[in-house]
């Protein structure tokens, strides 16, 4: 597979980067559902997988690694299918199968389970393990967010949440998007990450870090697949199928964070996903902060979520 325009590609060692701190991170490749997977590793303890979101790779839990690695866990960030260092397949991009992947590594790390944290696409895919595949996640993590039954219904009844997603209906069109994403040595990329953020975005090192990711061969195509996949399948069988397979409630301990000033995912959307969880349920919502909360105040989520993983009996 190729794109169709890629201005300025950068090899893959763009992505096999170190992390502030001068922690170092393990990097290798994992095989599991079929393709071949780039991870980053940090610590030792009880399995902690970090699923990062468009458009990002790994590196968006740079902070993350080193907080959870001191905390005592075995801290492991995934390129996801198609990004970063992970394999680019021509097919596979719909979010069971990507959900897989993601079980699939954990398996291939030698674990049992592990607690999932996933951002944006990487928390969608989070929701869907963790009701596809209860038995091999011992806790759900998720940032920016809702449920995809409440996505689903945020996208086709809620004017403004699917105005908020506009860029989502525009990736629909061939090839267009993948040339806009990668114009400019990807300078769409930093663009929409400042936009999304609130008052505290991504320094411009992280900036060029992912605009430089994004323009490895590929990437761009990979990267909006499954958005192609969830808006197209709306009406499909295979989509109505996926739908009603997620009403099968997620039965493990949920934490759910959200900034307060996130443009792309509402508050009201993402704060109604608890019904979807017969366990304990905690929603976290940090105020002045947008899309990325792990990335504008890493302290302030790295502390809660450390907390909560290891709260024994987090409650309602």
């Amino acid at each position: 597979m190729t794109d169709p325009a890629t201005p300025s590609a950068h090899p893959l060692s763009a992505v096999r980067l170190g992390i502030p701190g001068g922690a170092e991170v393990t990097h290798r490749d994992v095989a599991a559902n079929g393709a071949r997977f780039h991870v980053a590793e940090l610590g030792d303890g009880p399995l902690v997988l970090l699923l990062h979101g468009f458009p990002q790779f790994w590196w968006t839990w740079r902070h993350q690694l080193t907080a959870l690695a001191d905390a005592g866990f075995r801290a492991v960030a995934m390129d996801l299918r198609g990004v970063g260092g992970s394999d680019r397949t021509p097919r596979g991009y719909d979010p069971a199968n990507l959900a897989l992947d993601i079980t699939g590594v954990i398996r291939s790390l030698g674990e049992p389970d592990a607690a999932l944290v996933g951002h944006d696409l990487g928390g969608y895919l989070a929701w869907t393990a963790a009701a596809m595949r209860p038995k091999l996640v011992r806790r759900l993590a998720v940032s920016s967010m809702p449920h995809p039954r409440r996505w689903r219904a945020a996208m086709l009844a809620d004017v403004r949440q699917s105005s908020a997603m506009s860029h989502i209906w525009g990736f629909q069109r061939p090839w267009i998007p993948e040339r806009q994403l990668t114009a400019d040595d990807g300078a769409l990329v930093a663009k929409l990450i400042q936009d999304w953020s609130g008052p505290r975005p991504p320094e411009e090192k992280a900036l060029e870090n992912y605009r430089r990711a994004m323009c490895i061969p590929s990437t761009a195509h990979c990267s909006i697949e499954p958005y192609r996949w969830m808006v197209r399948s709306l009406a499909r069988p295979d989509g109505i199928q996926f739908n009603r397979r997620m009403k099968r409630p997620v039965r493990v301990p949920t934490l759910h964070l959200h900034g307060s000033l996130d443009p792309v995912a509402g508050v009201r959307n993402a704060a109604g996903s608890g019904e979807y969880v017969e366990a304990p349920y905690r929603w976290r919502l940090f105020d002045g902060l947008g899309h990325f909360p792990h990335e504008e105040d890493p302290a302030a989520f790295s502390s809660e979520l450390i907390n909560w993983l290891k709260d024994p009996e987090p409650d309602r």
